[in-house]
């Protein structure tokens, strides 16, 4: 069994979608990241850097005693060894796919989190912020767009790479992003939406969501997520 530290946001949604899709049983543990859990001491065992999500796997696949990871990268990269599935066997397809991954890790994620975070929830509202990081957002929509131009999956076969990327772009409503300008992301985007493995991960703890127009996190929230005075 394994214990997956969860709380509904982008990165926490690609292994509760990679769990699913792979068939691998675990038990949910909410970590509400907007009131402080991630910050504590047991949490921290998990999570050196108090960043959800986290698992601890009680049947590892070296057979040793109970195996605690972090990164959702390198937990991805995990459960699809462990299951067999989602993750090319020949060497060369797994290097094309460390490197969308990588991509995703390093450069769709953070760039969107940086133009939601300006855009949408500081209180202080900073024209060049919000053209950067916009920019960087829209010019990766391009180049996803372009690598899915003739393909059904990012890397070829459906894997981790889409359960990575799917959840970022998901966010194009809130960020403002027309996809209609993207219509190769537009349709892997809709082809994964129907996925049943997909809607079940994506819809795992759905009840304790933002609403659609409430994503603005409460002067509570904002102390533990951005480091923020409640009263500034």
């Amino acid at each position: 069994m394994i214990d997956f530290y969860f709380w509904p946001t982008p990165n926490g949604w690609k292994v509760a979608i990679a769990l699913e899709e792979m068939q691998l049983p675990y038990n949910v543990v909410p970590v509400n990241i907007g009131r402080g859990a991630q910050f504590t001491d047991a949490f921290a065992r998990l999570s050196p850097s108090h960043r959800m999500p986290a698992i601890e796997d009680h049947e590892p696949v070296d057979g040793g005693g109970p195996l605690s990871l972090a990164e959702s990268g390198v937990i991805l990269r995990y459960l699809a060894e462990k299951s067999g599935r989602f993750f090319p066997l020949e060497r060369r397809r797994r290097y094309e796919a460390e490197q969308w991954l990588s991509w995703q890790m390093s450069q769709l994620g953070p760039m969107l989190g940086q133009h939601g975070h300006f855009a949408l929830y500081a209180k202080e509202k900073i024209p060049y912020a919000i053209d950067r990081y916009r920019r960087e957002a829209l010019r990766l929509f391009k180049v996803l767009d372009l690598r899915l131009e003739g393909r059904e999956y990012i890397c070829d076969d459906y894997s981790i790479v889409d359960m990575a990327c799917w959840p970022w772009v998901v966010t194009y409503k809130s960020q403002q992003i027309d996809l209609a300008a993207f219509p190769n992301v537009r349709r892997w985007y809709d082809g994964l939406k129907a996925r049943p493995g997909l809607r079940r991960g994506y819809d795992l703890l759905r009840e304790v969501r933002s609403k659609r127009g409430d994503e603005a996190p409460d002067d509570q929230a904002r102390v533990y997520l951005f480091g923020q005075d409640p009263v500034q």
